[in-house]
């Protein structure tokens, strides 16, 4: 069951859900809107390896822009971190930015209980995109779990404050040493 704005909000006063910064007047029919931070991180390697550590450069996107061209990937990141130990995140873009052609997460828009941080947007354009800082790209909804919650999520990206690039390759060795 997916979360209304209202019940967003309600569910932010009561501590069920952290988002930082919060505005109320962000939270939307059933979704909260969150915006693009301030850096992009750019993959280095020519091949990339699930199981080598990626090289990534870091760019600010300044307050003119940053252009995508057609075809382009970076990593974004949201100014907002949030979570819950309770209900469900998953990341959509904004249906005005999406229709510029650019897609906001390519496949990993589901958010770990348990997870709290930045979401690292996985941006790619299909068209040539302008991307500026502040601008609302995203949205996040809620959903209730059915079940018992027997864990939450600990891993590799908790925390993050900026975009993350993969870590697969901290997977690839776990596989590796388990036989």
């Amino acid at each position: 069951m997916i979360l209304t704005g209202p019940q967003i909000a309600r569910e932010v006063e009561q501590g069920r859900i952290k988002i930082d910064p919060f505005n109320p007047r962000r939270c939307t029919t059933n979704s909260y809107d969150l915006t693009l931070g301030s850096r992009v991180g750019v993959y280095l390697d020519d091949i990339l390896d699930p199981r080598r550590e990626p090289k990534v450069e870091y760019r600010e996107i300044p307050s003119t822009g940053y252009l995508l061209e057609r075809g382009d990937f970076v990593l974004g990141h949201t100014v907002e971190r949030f979570g819950s130990d309770a209900l469900v995140p998953i990341v959509h873009a904004k249906s005005g930015f999406a229709r510029l052609g650019t897609f906001v997460h390519c496949t990993a828009d589901l958010i770990d209980l348990g997870f709290y941080g930045c979401s690292t947007l996985q941006l790619y354009a299909t068209l040539p995109t302008v991307l500026y800082p502040g601008t609302l790209v995203a949205q996040v909804s809620w959903w209730e779990t059915f079940g018992e919650i027997d864990q939450l999520y600990s891993g590799k990206y908790q925390g993050a404050d900026g975009p993350m690039p993969s870590r697969s390759h901290l997977d690839a060795w776990a596989v590796a040493t388990r036989g």
